[in-house]
Parts: C-alpha cells; structure tokens; sequence
C-alpha cells in the first residue's frame, strides 16, 4: 500500500486511526497511528486475545491499563497492554495526542470488547 493511500477515519472508540498495517496476508501483527484530540478520553475497552503497545509519538496523555494507577505519557513512552486488559487513553495536553498501535496477534474489529 502507499502512503498517499491511506486514510484516516473516527472510531467510535473517540479517537482517529490511520490503518499503516493490517492485512490478512500477515495476521500476526498490525501498526496503526491513533490521534486523541484534546480533552478526550477514549472509550475504555479490551482486545481478546491480543497484545497491544502504544509508542506515543506527540503529545501527552494519562494512561489506564488493567487496575494499575494511571500514568502520564509523552512521547517517546512505550505502555505495554496485556491481551484481555481494560484500557484507555487520555489527552491531557493542547495538542493532538498521537501514537502508534501495535497489536500481537493483528488487530480484527472482533476481537474489540467495550469495558465501560
């Protein structure tokens, strides 16, 4: 795929994605960049079965994952997400906050469970 392809769309998750990869062809893993706006929270979910990382890109944000105390984010920062872990993201920033999305194996729309 090239570049002036993709497209960046609005989840219902509250944030943009830009699908980087994502193919059948390679099921093991998928990269996608995620844009936060300012003030927002995204909506707190869990993937089955499926590690996710964010490497934050721009930004700054507060980070929940699982039980453990929220945490701050900029960029630079790695967070680590345990398959079947509670999740969100939000932007505590006046600026876009934008990362990528790693997920192990990669990322299905099936696999996305609501937790809030």
């Amino acid at each position: 795929m090239h570049h002036k392809e993709l497209k960046e769309f609005y989840t219902g998750e509250r944030c943009y994605i830009t699908e980087l990869i994502n193919s059948p062809v390679d099921a093991d893993l998928s990269i996608g960049r995620a844009r936060v706006e300012p003030g927002i929270t995204t909506e707190r979910h869990k993937l089955k079965g499926t590690a996710e990382r964010y490497i934050i890109i721009s930004g700054s944000g507060i980070m929940e994952v699982g039980g453990h105390a929220d945490s701050e984010v900029s960029a630079g920062d790695l967070v680590l997400i345990p398959p079947d872990t509670p999740q969100r993201i939000t932007n505590s920033g006046k600026s876009d906050l934008v990362f990528l999305c790693i997920c192990t194996p990669g990322f299905r729309s099936d696999c996305y469970i609501k937790a809030e």
